[in-house]
């Protein structure tokens, strides 16, 4: 039952994190990307001050400037940077399917920096998801489209975040971690607004009804996600991440009336299946660690 309530709690935080998705595209056609993020930032960082206060937990600390932690939030800034404005300025169906081979590169990342042990079959599948990433990004004789390589940009950026967070485990409370990524898009916003040389606009009512909606939601997912990991086995649990692409097209193609063209989702159906393969492979390296361990 665990692993079922865990399955759920991840298919609610993907659809979650989708509808965040669909509200930030909806706002950047009123207000400057650049505003939109500042203003979820500062709102994302008053709830979890809030959550954070009713354990008597502290918002910042000395862990705030440690090595770790800054590399994780620089990673951050790079990679929702990227991430924003791909799908914010192209489409956030093509741009979702390439960031679901973020896994493969945590996977591949784990292994070049954090020495784990990665057997020739997930190399193969790693290799065989970024010829998936090839085929959604189609390039052509023309060149390639820069919002995709910007979303390349957004993969390497957060997987390196998700590398670097799996050292700090035990070192940190995972509500301050939630909390400083939502402090580092705050200068992101701000950023992001002198680099496209925008001047913030007043919200409408409307505005104000999607930002509060997209703040929640945000937050929220980002609980059930947290939940999920804690509650089912990863083996089990982790592969429903993938339901996000599901939920982002349905996003792309009724709200936003994208075309959903035969080599993307090709493209996106290997990168999926070649990410389910991943963690098949490393749920039985672990088992077998485990096995090892207990006969010893």
């Amino acid at each position: 039952m665990d692993n079922v309530r865990g399955s759920i709690l991840m298919v609610l935080a993907m659809l979650g994190f989708a509808i965040e998705d669909m509200f930030i595209k909806l706002l950047s056609a009123h207000l400057p990307a650049g505003e939109v993020m500042m203003i979820l930032g500062v709102g994302g960082v008053l709830l979890y001050w809030i959550a954070l206060r009713r354990q008597n937990v502290p918002l910042f600390s000395t862990v705030f400037f440690e090595r770790g932690v800054v590399l994780r939030n620089i990673a951050e800034f790079v990679g929702t940077g990227a991430f924003v404005t791909a799908f914010t300025l192209g489409e956030i169906s093509t741009t979702s399917a390439i960031m679901q081979a973020l896994p493969l590169v945590v996977t591949m990342g784990g292994a070049l920096f954090l020495g784990q042990q990665v057997g020739w079959r997930r190399w193969t599948a790693i290799f065989v998801g970024f010829i998936g990433v090839i085929i959604v990004i189609n390039p052509q004789p023309s060149g390639v489209d820069p919002l995709a390589l910007l979303a390349l940009v957004a993969v390497l950026g957060l997987g390196s975040r998700d590398v670097i967070t799996r050292p700090l485990r035990g070192q940190i409370h995972s509500l301050q971690l939630a909390a400083y990524g939502f402090v580092t898009i705050i200068p992101l916003g701000a950023t992001m607004m002198v680099l496209q040389g925008e001047t913030p606009v007043v919200p409408t009512g409307i505005d104000y009804l999607y930002l509060l909606l997209c703040i929640s939601i945000g937050v929220v997912a980002y609980y059930l996600l947290i939940l999920a990991s804690r509650i089912g086995e990863l083996a089990v649990v982790a592969p429903f991440r993938y339901t996000r692409i599901l939920f982002a097209l349905t996003v792309g193609a009724v709200v936003f009336a994208e075309t959903l063209e035969l080599h993307m989702l090709v493209g996106c159906a290997i990168i999926v299946m070649s990410g389910i393969y991943t963690f098949y492979r490393e749920s039985r390296a672990r088992r077998a660690s485990l096995s090892s361990s207990v006969r010893v």
